[in-house]
């Protein structure tokens, strides 16, 4: 019997939204705001498998860039507002959509990896 079979199938996108487990679902997977942790306190699984790399940050960039900046060029558009107004409404807003969207990206990606069992590549010889 393999040790991942004790744990029922855990849904990648309500674990990694969460920032919990992937294989149990309980456990945290952070410890820190992005920091992984070093393995789950509750089933004991080793995150060493985990390796989001820069694909959050690509997620985030893209879709908060999306929103913002359009959020920025209909006010712009509509109402010609002067540029501190852009400053004061707009910086603030891309920061906590940025920062808003990292944690639960990085987590849905670090799950999806343990469900696909994604490795890095490697060369037969």
């Amino acid at each position: 019997m393999n040790f991942d079979d004790r744990y029922p199938p855990q849904s990648p996108y309500s674990t990694g939204l969460a920032g919990r487990c992937p294989r149990c679902g309980q456990g945290r997977l952070f410890t820190g705001f992005i920091n992984l942790a070093p393995r789950c306190e509750v089933c004991d699984l080793d995150f060493k498998f985990a390796d989001s790399g820069d694909g959050p940050a690509v997620f985030v960039t893209l879709f908060a860039g999306f929103l913002v900046l359009g959020a920025a060029l209909w006010t712009e558009l509509n109402y010609e507002p002067p540029f501190w107004v852009h400053m004061v409404i707009f910086l603030p807003l891309t920061l906590i959509v940025c920062l808003g969207m990292l944690r639960p990206l990085k987590g849905l990606l670090v799950a999806l990896q343990y469900r696909n069992k994604a490795e890095q590549g490697r060369l037969e010889e």
